[in-house]
């Protein structure tokens, strides 16, 4: 394997073919090992260079005794987020509901109607994850439940995706799955992607690994805005080269897109990662954009996104400046490990790595 110091030269200036390539067999030479070491059965990658997909690999079996490949459709986890996430931003640069305007006059759950705060939720909230819920609202007795006023805090969560996506069908009057169809995976050409289970998806979905994993999996059967998209690496690859690209936006629209709201490092976090990537005097910042985290590290900026569901673990991120980017799905609750490897070879910015 290459020094990361030349790795990280070869990155920052642009890899030639050869270079690429060298970079694959890098990944092709330790993949059988990794998931050996870390028990997990499969993984796949998509390598974005120059703004365009330069190459996608898939390793290991996707069921007991059936090879994983390009067809192979994976349980992205929270990756569903920036897909839901694009589906509204397109909703808005076409002028369907506006990205500060009051929910409440389409959608209140019920669960939040008797408390004014819910007249304050707007789909921009609601992206950049301030709405004041928590994650899921079975950790509040299935009830959902304000933690703070919504705007004034950030704070990861499931239900402010599904809530969105709800007042979303309420203004158009279509289910949020035809309209992520419509707006997103049809435009872009994501033919191997759903929110929920297909025909098709028969004998593709790759089948999870860990302690808490019931088999078979599946796509469920209603959509969320939040968690279970299936699909395979090369569609979201090219998904993630479009929101790159900030196609299907208008240009102030994109902007905000990747504009942190707020950073989120506490007090004596970068001290800590820091210390993990075996460095000192780094810097480090991190907060939400819409339906992106934005991470600037040691003055790299990096738009992130990543996915953890039982016996599955997934990663996407690009960096604008670089037209570069690494997609990388994983089938067992070790996955992350291997996430690590990946992006040690593909992209070893040494801070990005140690909070994988």
């Amino acid at each position: 394997m290459k020094p990361l110091a030349a790795l990280a030269l070869v990155l920052a200036l642009g890899a030639s073919a050869e270079q690429q390539t060298s970079l694959k067999t890098q990944i092709d030479a330790s993949a059988q090992q990794w998931m050996k070491e870390y028990d997990v059965p499969s993984f796949a990658v998509g390598f974005i260079e120059n703004g365009k997909l330069a190459w996608t690999a898939v390793y290991g079996e996707q069921s007991p005794g059936v090879p994983a490949s390009a067809k192979t459709l994976y349980n992205v986890a929270s990756l569903t987020k920036p897909v839901a996430a694009e589906t509204v931003l397109r909703l808005v640069s076409e002028g369907k509901i506006q990205l500060d305007e009051p929910m409440a006059a389409h959608w209140i759950d019920p669960d939040i109607a008797q408390n004014p705060w819910h007249k304050l939720l707007t789909p921009r909230l609601s992206l950049s994850h301030q709405t004041g819920f928590t994650n899921w609202r079975y950790q509040t007795k299935n009830v959902l439940q304000f933690q703070w006023e919504p705007g004034t805090k950030t704070g990861y969560s499931g239900e402010g995706y599904e809530y969105v996506a709800r007042f979303a069908e309420k203004k158009t009057g279509k289910r949020f799955e035809e309209l992520a169809q419509q707006y997103v995976l049809d435009p872009i050409g994501m033919k191997g992607t759903s929110f929920t289970h297909r025909p098709w998806h028969e004998g593709r979905v790759a089948q999870p690994r860990g302690e808490k994993v019931k088999l078979p999996a599946k796509a469920p059967e209603r959509w969320s805005a939040a968690d279970l998209l299936h699909t395979t690496v090369e569609d979201y690859s090219k998904f993630v080269i479009n929101v790159m690209k900030a196609d299907g936006l208008n240009a102030p629209l994109a902007a905000q897109r990747l504009t942190m709201t707020r950073d989120t490092v506490q007090p004596g976090d970068v001290e800590k990662v820091c210390a993990m990537a075996k460095l000192t005097g780094c810097t480090a910042t991190a907060g939400m954009g819409l339906g992106w985290e934005i991470l600037n590290l040691n003055g790299e900026t990096i738009i992130r996104h990543g996915g953890s569901d039982p016996g599955f673990k997934s990663v996407a991120f690009f960096v604008p400046v670089k037209r570069k980017g690494v997609v990388v799905f994983t089938s067992g609750d070790n996955g992350s490990k291997i996430i690590r490897r990946v992006v040690e070879v593909l992209h070893p910015n040494p801070i990005l790595v140690a909070i994988l």
